[in-house]
């Protein structure tokens, strides 16, 4: 399609042509004349001139936009986790922006030279990049190999042979395949003085192709999103489909466009843009063969000379659209002065006289369009004149070319001429229909296509950025130069624009003979007083007659009466014209159509009527129906007496004290059983998961901006939350917002409940934005100052209705700019404590040029599905606008969205007979007339001859309403119906309205069938006294003054409901809405914001389930006639002429059986009678109405059905509950809302979005229909301004920026009656939590185990003791056993003086479901943060330092050799710039030598002497490496120990940290790899700083030789304040890293012990689990070592961690150390908390397959395998297959071991955890190792992992073993294996069979690890 032609012109004259076409035209006898120049456009199969291009075919496919067809979407590939994603910097966060690169020394690669790269998120820099120089072309254009080679300048990484993949390196984000040739723009060069600046462009297709670029397809509108949102100079616009609502004129060629030296007569091209729809631009000379996807091509195409040509377009437009409202008097009064001071004045004398009596006899008011030229001045009578300068505005906004075109000196590129717009305005006016409006919109858009079409090829050369304007070369190798088409003079206008108009016969008429505008004028209101425009809508006049040098003067005259009236009424602002209404109802102006309207003809008055209907009532029992008879013999009889003697006309509000005594009062009658309706619920209450997804968005975004480096929000500085909702002034939305915030659970949450007992006391929490706002704000920014660590949250609801500058609006209109005024005020622009929350459904006048909310704190509400995938799994589904409009194109059954043509016809002919009254005036009495007869017709009191003669006098629409309002309630016992919406937007209309409707009801005696309700927005709603206890009763409110105060309360209540206001203000619906009868709101603004939020009152939540057998679209459609519903008639009037009674033929359809994938919804029981008969009936009822009969007999035929529903079943509420609201709509908005336009988007969205903003260009393109949300934003921010009373007009960018968004501002959007207002009161429920949340963290709450009843209680130390005693530890017997309860799981450590407890863990017992135990803890001022943490003080540790950039940092190696490796290894250091001083580096190369010690002997107190080592992996956010606070600012140096894969995001969180990166082999390592090289490269840099200190003069032992390994987790530290006792003992308190650290290393004689540790916190106290269970706690102990270290690397030089460990390292280290003879000591005074981190750490082990990445579910079992078996394979390390079968297998490998602590298993050199029903005992077979006593002891196993040569089997011959007791023998091959059995002589006491040979389940090239195990003889 994009790329076929639909036709081309014939090679005749142009003139000939165009007549033929006319003529055919005019003899034509359709009723629409045939378009003017369809004859044009012949033969589709005729070969298609193009416009070609030199070039290969390589290079025009690198020109973009080769179809019709809308972009294919690019999905960039997501970057890598952790890595830059900022504009202008690459992955790895280096700067790439030139204008940061201008002074850096950049050297590129050999071979390649340094390239301006354009990016599109930064439209005005340069990214700088390398690229081969192989690829480029030379300054020809040519040379330049295919493929790309390129270098990253930023962090230097090389080898990119994919374009796409360096652009992705670079962030350029495309949203289209990234091209070089697109996105490769300049060479850079330096200058003398050594910048870096851009020089010549690249010239891909040469240095001339820019005069010469025509694209490959002409088609308009199909432009890439990013051409749309980043070229404010692209005038593109989407292509037009037929049937479009867009006027489609195709653009004339613009005569004035050729140069003077131009040859007149040029050969001319042809190109299509669709089917049936060729276009002409500017003729081209073909220079080569289009692209290689146009076949239609030949080489003769070229050669013969093409005519100029028009088409004639289609369209439907319907109304009008102004884009400046104007009062009618004031422009009338205006006409009488010159109209602009850029036009020239008008000569004395040549002013027009408007007649006398103009309206009276022509009954119209015409409309005079200003258009080229000085309109002259009116006089006389010029109050019935309206001028309106919308046509002069659209002429000249289309004549001032964007600024890309105006930068670049001379340019072909000329707007169109003044000739060519009269002439496509006459086109466009010749094919209006004659009903509709002309619209500034269409003729704009077709301004700007004939536009670009002529221009297409120049305006493609200044789509790319170009340097600067350089000179064109002259003379013949300047380039292909388009040649434009014959000039059109301004004396061929009037003759072609007559004859464009004689297609059309008189409905537009050219004067084109006068010499100037005045005689036009005076020549056309003769015309008018003489009755000769009658049926002329159109009079054009042009003057091209006049002296020379004069321009060509033109304007247009509206003489059509529909037209006149619409743009007249178009002309006034919204509030002009609801003043207007209300003056012409004061005025008295009103009584001749209220009469005329009364009388009903022959047949009657509707007095007289209505009087005889109230006699007949006094002395007859109503007869409606029998079923509402019977349905009212429950209530309450009155005597008709009563009811006819009050005067009242508000007769509903009354409470009845007349009642009988035997009967109930309403109130009982609704709790009674009989009349309760079990099927009714109310629903808005409830919160859905898309709501709580939405508030969990808007938080995410909340911390964004707490996130970011600007520091505009801290959430951690504050403690409690408090927030204000601001509402637009309506009584009922204030009501509805409190509701829905008491029903929340937010006060609650928040802690407010006690200070709001009750609802109402809600309202300090909500405000309307009315006079009494001003004192409530105030208040809020007082409290705010003073409460700095309370956060307050101002939510700013329905956001789009008040944006008017409050200094423009001043104090006249009350209301008008208070929201500017308050919220946008210094104070709280400026507060840091307080967030803004706009909150709307229509956030379009809030996103233009001037915003103040940035795009990224833009909060979209999301879709529900995605490809029919539930996202949220929600049990509603939203039936909003778009879904409105698919009912009226679905075309199965009657649609939603439909209008009334019997109306309109009623409307129109009273529009004509008063043609002063406004139309909402006169369409509103048509309506209220029209309900009036229809209640009188449906209530049955007129007969049925009268019933009949009244149907003529209403529509069959409102029939259909009435009588679903009348008999909804009647089937259901509780009396659930429908509520009915009827919108009149005027004040004084819809009291009116009210009035004549109460007393219409009144009169025929219905006061208690429905209620009537005014809804005004400045008062409360008012409810009937009956009707307030029926809803009393079904909510089951017990307080006895309850009244519902919002329209939600009303659910079920059958009601009519008369909304007024100028707009809605945010009022939800209740369920029952069934019809929305939007019949009188007016047709004349056309904005999208306010068609879109009247049709948001329909918006309806469907319950999903009911859905499911249906397409989306049709949800409600099918409803409304698969069901017997005897609510409706039978048929609408949508088409004019269709009558009523061929509408009553489609009965069978209405009443057709309901579809079998759905449950009938009305079905009574088999054996009894239909809905209608359930109840007892008199006899002989009186003419029940026809609509009745036919429902009964539709559902006794559906009786039969063998299923028994619930007799509730006829409940006509919960029958429609589940269906949309039918909705019905003028004539002309219908037309508007479901056409499309060339986007196939409805013709709404392309309207002006709000009266407050202006578009920026008439050159805009169309939004798109494939466009998000979010480019729906950025479109409106780059093509809106702001008028100067919008409240953003004063929101300009500071100097040297480009945006003045203010930082904490939000804007929540979504559609209307979606659940916004249930989001965002989770969000600031989840708020406050998460603000707690970050003030507390969940801390593991534990007490050490493994504690034995029967220990001795020796106190070794005193109580006060501050450091311990050498030689008391010494004394002290080392504790074996495992205290700390994170290793409760594991196997126990044989201890002979330990005894374990038979009554097993009472923690596993009482909590089943909870694996560690925790406690949720304040953060101290010392505690340790993650990333998320932000405050002042941390800038500059957290690496924000003036003195240093961000990022700066850079990486060393460090070598050295170890034995037990056998190799060298070589770690990296990553150290910042600012950590450089804690190295020293050779004076050299800057190499890396070694880490600063201090030494012993120096003390500072604000430093800490221990180099702190973090081993992590997995926690870049989550790790607590902030450690400034909890050092309480000492002086440190803190060493993040990473993997390598870990770098690149360890080091984008903390770029100020040291980082020490784990060789690449240790990517798969566990933790006990990362303690073995933090320990054995701190000696290698022991020895290296004693070397370079005695250097200095210092002695060796002077080196401080100890480091801290410390956990990833550790968040605060404790001491036990011993000065002070509780209640349970001493006191613990919160004190600071640094403290803890300066207390032990000044502890006495410190090099005497390997290692120090500190216990665990819990919250039972130190003396929790003892250590020595007396009531004097040891201070010290000697034990194991956990989490938090002092190791001193010298004393353990010869103990190493053992690398290969995942788990228990810590464990297996303590042992072997003390097994070595070192001291080990634990101060138990101290304490650290550990937090809870569910993500990451080196505990996470994945267990998976090698066939596939994905974690899989893999027993224990599978773990290992027969050696040579075929098994599945695993990609884990081995080691951890070995340790985890070992933990979970252990009791069936040793099953004499399992519960016996007597037998342990003999561990010889290693522990190894075995699960926690086994022993172990760990024995050391080093020489002179301190082992336990294990004479006498009985092994019921032995576990040989690794032996080494100390192991012999003398030493094994000294244990003895239990007979059966297991042997597993562990080496790294089988070899090995079998040569440790052998050496061994394990065969002598150990049975072995081959079956007991298993290996880990690793493949071979995995180094599986084998073991071997036997049965004691």
């Amino acid at each position: 399609m994009g790329n076929s032609y639909a036709g081309q012109l014939r090679t005749t004259r142009f003139e000939e042509v165009l007549h033929n076409s006319i003529e055919a035209s005019l003899r034509s006898n359709t009723l629409v004349p045939r378009p003017v120049f369809s004859q044009l456009y012949l033969e589709a199969e005729q070969p298609p001139a193009h416009t070609g291009r030199p070039g290969n075919e390589e290079e025009e496919e690198e020109d973009g936009s080769e179809s019709n067809s809308p972009p294919v979407p690019y999905q960039m590939k997501p970057p890598p986790e952790g890595c830059c994603t900022t504009d202008g910097f690459c992955q790895a966060g280096r700067d790439l922006r030139l204008a940061s690169l201008t002074s850096d020394l950049l050297e590129p690669p050999p071979g390649f030279l340094l390239v301006g790269t354009k990016a599109p998120g930064l439209p005005d820099t340069l990214l700088v990049c390398a690229v081969d120089r192989r690829f480029l072309p030379d300054e020809r254009g040519h040379n330049a190999l295919l493929g790309f080679a390129g270098a990253c300048m930023g962090c230097g990484e090389k080898g990119f042979r994919y374009f796409t993949e360096f652009s992705n390196h670079i962030n350029l984000k495309l949203s289209t395949q990234p091209k070089k040739q697109k996105l490769l723009k300049y060479l850079l060069h330096r200058t003398p003085q050594g910048q870096l600046v851009r020089g010549a462009p690249i010239y891909w297709r040469g240095p001339d192709s820019r005069s010469r670029q025509t694209p490959s397809n002409t088609s308009e509108g199909h432009v890439t999103s990013e051409e749309l949102l980043h070229n404010p100079g692209l005038p593109a616009h989407p292509a037009h489909t037929p049937g479009s609502y867009t006027a489609d004129v195709p653009p004339l060629t613009n005569g004035s466009h050729a140069p003077l030296s131009q040859q007149p007569l040029h050969p001319s091209c042809t190109l299509s843009n669709g089917p049936s729809r060729p276009t002409v631009i500017g003729p081209a000379t073909h220079a080569g063969p289009p692209k290689k996807r146009h076949r239609g091509w030949s080489p003769e195409s070229s050669s013969g000379p093409e005519p100029a040509a028009v088409n004639m377009p289609t369209s439907s437009s319907s109304s009008s659209s102004s884009h400046i409202t104007r009062n009618k008097t004031d422009s009338a009064g205006a006409v009488s002065t010159p109209q602009g001071s850029s036009l020239t004045p008008p000569s004395p004398g040549l002013s027009v006289l408007v007649p006398d009596q103009l309206l009276h006899t022509c009954r119209l008011q015409p409309v005079i369009f200003k258009g080229h030229g000085t309109l002259p001045p009116l006089v006389g009578n010029v109050g019935e004149v309206c001028v309106s300068p919308l046509l002069h505005d659209c002429y000249q906004s289309s004549q001032t070319l964007p600024q890309v075109y105006q930068h670049y000196g001379p340019s072909p590129i000329q707007p169109l001429s003044t000739q060519m717009q009269v002439l496509l305005t006459v086109y466009y006016l010749v094919q209006l229909g004659p009903d509709q409006v002309p619209l500034i919109e269409d003729l704009e858009q077709i301004f700007m296509r004939s536009w670009r079409e002529s221009h297409l090829s120049e305006i493609r050369q200044y789509q790319q950025p170009q340097p600067s304007p350089l000179p064109q070369p002259q003379g013949p190798s300047s380039g292909l130069t388009l040649p434009q088409a014959q000039p059109l003079t301004p004396n061929q206008l009037p003759w072609l624009a007559q004859l464009a108009a004689s297609s059309c016969g008189a409905g537009v008429l050219v004067l084109g003979e006068g010499s100037s505008l005045a005689q036009g004028l005076a020549e056309v209101f003769s015309s008018l007083m003489e009755g000769r425009l009658t049926h002329t809508n159109y009079v054009v006049i042009i003057c091209t007659a006049a002296a020379a040098g004069q321009e060509t003067q033109s304007c247009v005259v509206v003489t059509g009466k529909h037209q006149c009236r619409a743009l007249a009424e178009s002309m006034l602002s919204p509030a002009e014209g609801l003043k207007e209404i209300t003056q012409q109802l004061s005025s008295g102006l009103t009584q001749d159509l209220t009469a005329f309207c009364g009388s009903l003809g022959p047949d009657g008055d509707m007095d007289s009527l209505l009087n005889s209907v109230t006699m007949e009532t006094s002395s007859q029992p109503s007869p409606l129906s029998s079923s509402q008879e019977s349905a009212a013999s429950t209530e309450s009889p009155k005597t008709h007496t009563h009811r006819d003697t009050r005067t009242d006309t508000h007769t509903d509000t009354r409470t009845d004290t007349h009642t009988d005594t035997r009967t109930d009062s309403p109130k009982e009658r609704g709790q009674s059983p009989k009349d309760r309706c079990s099927e009714y619920c109310v629903e808005w209450r409830q919160v859905r998961p898309i709501q709580l997804a939405v508030a969990r968005k808007l938080l995410s975004h909340v911390c964004a901006i707490a996130d970011s480096s600007t520091q505009n929000l801290d959430l951690g500085s504050f403690d409690r939350l408090h927030f204000l909702i601001c509402v637009p002034p309506s009584q009922i939305t204030f009501q509805q917002t409190l509701l829905h915030l008491w029903n929340s659970g937010v006060l609650q949450e928040l802690g407010l409940e006690q200070e709001c007992s009750s609802q109402q006391e809600g309202e300090r929490y909500v405000v309307k934005m009315d006079q009494d706002a001003r004192a409530r704000i105030d208040d809020l920014i007082q409290e705010a100052h003073r409460n700095t660590y309370t956060l307050y949250i101002l939510v700013h609801d329905h956001a789009h209705w008040d944006i008017s500058s409050g200094p423009y609006s001043g104090t006249g209109d009350a209301g008008l700019g208070l929201v500017d005024r308050l919220l946008n005020s210094p104070q709280i622009r400026d507060a840091p404590n307080i967030l803004t929350l706009h909150v709307t459904s229509f956030p379009f006048a809030l996103q233009t040029q001037h915003t103040r909310i940035s795009p990224y704190n833009e909060i979209h509400w999301p879709s529900v599905s995605n490809n029919d995938v539930d996202l949220y799994h929600e049990r509603t589904r939203y039936f909003g606008v778009s879904e409105l409009l698919d009912s009226a194109h679905s075309g199965s059954g009657l649609p939603l969205l439909r209008y009334d043509s019997s109306f309109e016809t009623m409307a129109s002919a009273l529009e004509e007979r008063f043609p002063k009254l406004h139309s909402a005036v006169i369409r509103t009495q048509v309506l209220v007339q029209q309900y009036s007869v229809a209640l009188m017709a449906v209530s049955g009191r007129v007969g049925d001859s009268g019933e009949h003669s009244l149907h003529k006098h209403t529509s069959v629409e409102t029939l259909e309403i009435v009588q679903s309002l009348l008999n909804s309630a009647q089937r259901c016992p509780a009396h659930h119906g429908h509520m009915v919406l009827l919108r009149i937007p005027s004040l004084a209309l819809a009291a009116w309205a009210h009035q004549r409707l109460t007393n219409v009801r009144k009169r025929l005696g219905l006061q208690e069938k429905f209620e009537i309700v005014l809804g005004n927005p400045s008062r409360e709603l008012s409810i009937g006294a009956c009707f307030t206890q029926r809803i009393r009763a079904w909510l089951k409110v017990q307080d006895e003054d309850w009244v519902p105060r919002t329209y939600l309360e009303l659910e079920a209540l059958p009601c009519l409901l008369i909304l007024s206001g100028a707009d809605p203000l945010g009022e939800s619906l209740p369920r029952s809405l069934k019809y929305c009868d939007l019949r009188v709101i007016s047709s004349s603004y056309l904005q999208r914001t306010a068609l879109e939020q009247e049709l948001g009152l329909a918006a309806y939540l469907v319950k999903a389930e009911s859905q499911e057998s249906r397409p989306p679209h049709a949800s409600g459609l099918d409803s409304d006639l698969l069901e017997s519903d005897p609510d409706k008639l039978s048929c609408t009037d949508n088409e004019e002429d269709e009558g009523q009674d061929s509408g009553l033929k489609s009965s069978g359809l209405r009443h057709s059986p309901p579809s079998p994938t759905r449950p009938p919804p009305d079905r009574p029981p088999p054996d009894s009678a239909p809905p209608e008969q359930t109840h007892t009936t008199p006899p002989n009822p009186p003419n029940p109405p026809r609509a009745q009969r036919r429902a009964s007999k539709s559902t006794s035929s559906d009786s039969s059905s063998p299923r028994t529903p619930s007799p509730l079943r006829s409940c006509s509420w919960s029958r429609g509950v589940n269906r949309p609201p039918s909705v019905l709509l003028p004539r002309a908005l219908y037309d508007i809302m479901t056409a499309s336009d060339g986007s196939g988007l409805p013709r709404c969205t392309s309207f002006l979005p709000h009266l407050s903003v202006s578009w920026a260009s008439s050159f805009r393109p169309l939004l798109s229909k494939m466009m998000t949300c979010t480019e729906q934003s950025l479109y409106y921010r780059q093509w809106t301004l702001p008028r100067p009373h919008h409240m953003d007009s004063s929101n300009r960018a500071a100097e040297g920026r480009a945006d003045n968004f203010h930082p904490r501002r939000l804007l929540l959007s979504g559609p209307p009656q979606v659940g916004k207002t249930g989001a965002y009161l989770q969000f600031l429920g989840i708020l406050s939590r998460m603000l707690i949340r970050l003030m507390e963290v969940d801390i593991y709450d534990e007490e050490d185990i493994n504690y034995s009843a029967k220990e001795e209680c020796v106190q070794y130390h005193p109580a006060h003791s501050r450091w311990p005693d050498p030689d008391c530890m010494r004394s002290m017997p080392f504790d074996y056993t495992i205290h700390d309860p994170k290793y409760e799981d594991i196997s126990s450590v044989y201890c002979p003086d330990y005894t374990p407890s038979t009554d097993g863990n009472p923690r596993r017992q009482e909590e089943v479901y909870l694996r560690r135990r925790t406690a949720r803890i304040k953060l101290s001022k010392y505690a340790a943060y993650n990333t998320y943490h932000h405050c002042e003080q941390c800038h500059l540790y957290m690496g924000f330092s003036p003195r240093y950039q961000m990022y700066e940092s850079t990486l060393h190696a460090f070598t050295f050799s170890h034995l037990l490796l056998g190799t060298e290894i070589q770690l990296y250091f990553i150290i910042p710039k600012s950590k450089e001083h804690h190295f020293s580096f050779s004076q050299s190369g800057g190499q890396l030598e070694s880490m600063r010690l201090p030494l012993a002997s120096d003390w500072n107190p604000d430093s800490i002497k221990s180099p702190i080592f973090t081993p992590t992996t997995g926690r870049h956010e989550h790790g607590l490496f902030n450690l400034y606070h909890a050092m309480d600012g000492a002086a440190h140096l803190h060493i993040l120990v990473v993997k390598e894969y870990e770098m690149a995001v360890y080091k984008k969180y903390w770029p100020n940290h040291i980082m020490l990166v784990l060789p690449t082999g240790f990517n798969g390592a566990g933790i006990g790899a990362a303690h073995f090289l933090i320990k054995e490269l701190s000696y290698h840099n022991l020895e290296l700083e004693r070397s370079r200190r005695v250097e200095g003069g210092a002695t060796a032992g002077e080196v401080w030789p100890f480091i801290i390994l410390s956990d990833d987790s550790c968040v605060m530290w404790n001491t036990v304040d011993l000065d002070s006792l509780g209640s349970s003992g001493p006191v613990e308190r919160n004190v600071s890293l640094k403290h803890v650290l300066q207390h032990m290393e000044a502890c006495p004689q410190l090099h005497q012990y390997a290692l120090c540790g500190i216990r665990q916190w819990s919250s039972r106290g130190p003396g929790g689990g003892g250590g020595s269970g007396g009531p004097q706690r040891e201070p010290f102990s000697r034990g194991h070592l956990h989490d938090f270290l002092l190791l001193n690397v010298e004393l353990s030089q010869h103990v190493q961690y053992d690398r290969e460990r995942f788990t228990c390292e810590d464990v297996d280290f303590s042992l072997r150390a003390h097994s070595a003879g070192l001291l080990h000591c634990r101060f138990n005074n101290y304490s650290v908390m550990k937090k809870q981190i569910a993500i990451g750490g080196y505990l996470t082990f994945i267990i998976k397959t090698k066939v596939s990445d994905v974690p899989t579910s893999v027993q224990p079992s599978q773990y290992i395998c027969a050696p040579d078996s075929k098994h599945l394979f695993l990609a884990t390390p081995a080691q951890l297959l070995l340790e985890k079968y070992l933990q979970y297998t252990s009791q069936h490998l040793f099953p004499l071991s399992t519960d016996n602590y007597t037998h342990p298993i003999l561990s010889v050199d290693c522990y190894l955890n075995l699960g926690p029903e086994v022993t172990v005992c760990f024995v050391s077979s080093k020489p002179h190792s301190i082992n336990i006593s294990t004479s006498g002891l009985l092994f019921s196993g032995l576990l040989l992992c690794f032996c080494d040569s100390f192991v012999t089997p003398g030493f094994l011959k000294k244990f003895h073993f239990l007979k059966g007791a297991t042997l597993c023998v562990i080496c790294a091959d089988r070899s090995s294996l079998r040569q440790t059995v052998v050496r061994l002589e394990l065969e002598d006491e150990w049975l072995f069979r081959l079956s007991h040979e298993f290996q880990t389940a690793n493949a071979k090239e995995d180094r599986p690890l084998f073991f071997l195990t036997g049965k004691h003889i």
